[in-house]
């Protein structure tokens, strides 16, 4: 794979990974107890995205090191996908 096709899988990588860690961590402004006149109480109690962002590229980044690995190192493509699991007749 060029770089390009690299830059492209860490994206979606990325993007996919960041809707699966953004609900951790998350306190709502029911659970302070301070509750902002005009919101809901289930909003979140203040911002979170720098950190929510960090752990995305952390978890990332290991994720794609690990495809990396899988491709370059030990030379494994998606094609091999179908011959990994054995075939029971």
């Amino acid at each position: 794979m060029t770089w390009v096709s690299y830059f492209a899988v860490f994206f979606l990588i990325w993007w996919v990974t960041l809707f699966a860690i953004l609900p951790f961590s998350l306190r709502t402004q029911d659970e302070d107890g301070n509750v902002t006149l005009g919101t809901t109480a289930s909003a979140p109690r203040g911002s979170h995205v720098r950190r929510a962002a960090l752990r995305t590229t952390i978890v990332s980044l290991i994720i794609f090191a690990t495809l990396w690995v899988l491709t370059n190192q030990l030379g494994f493509s998606f094609d091999d996908i179908p011959r990994i699991a054995p075939v029971i007749d």
